[in-house]
């Protein structure tokens, strides 16, 4: 078994119901437990700043999926909460679900990076992590909670 992580995000519809069922169909996959769950937070839109701010949230699973089976599993996760690729990158969406990091694993693809290559410059996706694991070390990013100590995180809150 191998630990992932993976980030959660909704700025449409039902944001809460999209996370907690995302994380739900997460734990049905094979071979594959999720081990902790963070906080919800209320974050600021990201990249298209004319949207609505996002729910976020970010979960530890043990899984012996490789990691491109994980993202397939992802992707139809998304897609089974009405998710579409099409549009502007950034955009709004039911449901937004990146694998951050499996242990152990890197991989630099036009498919998938791993660890994710942008995690340092999100504070939405920090935050949560930060939460799970916060002495992590992300290969050529640096330990999260100093990677979350050097960004502004104004905007943000956790939720009850």
């Amino acid at each position: 078994m191998t630990a992932a992580y993976v980030a959660l995000g909704s700025n449409l519809g039902d944001s809460r119901r999209y996370l907690s069922e995302a994380i739900e169909a997460m734990a049905r996959l094979p071979s594959t437990r999720v081990e902790a769950r963070s906080r919800v937070y209320r974050t600021p839109p990201w990249g298209m700043l004319e949207q609505p701010p996002f729910l976020n949230a970010a979960v530890r699973l043990d899984t012996a999926l490789s990691a491109d089976e994980l993202l397939d599993a992802l992707l139809a996760i998304e897609r089974a909460a009405g998710r579409s690729r099409e549009g502007e990158r950034w955009g709004p969406r039911t449901l937004d679900l990146d694998l951050l990091h499996m242990d152990g694993v890197r991989l630099a693809g036009e498919r998938l990076t791993l660890p994710h290559p942008r995690i340092a410059e999100r504070a939405f996706v920090l935050l949560p992590l930060a939460e799970l694991a916060p002495t992590l070390d992300l290969p050529g990013q640096g330990q999260v909670a100093e990677l979350l100590a050097a960004l502004d995180c104004s905007g943000c809150e956790a939720l009850p």
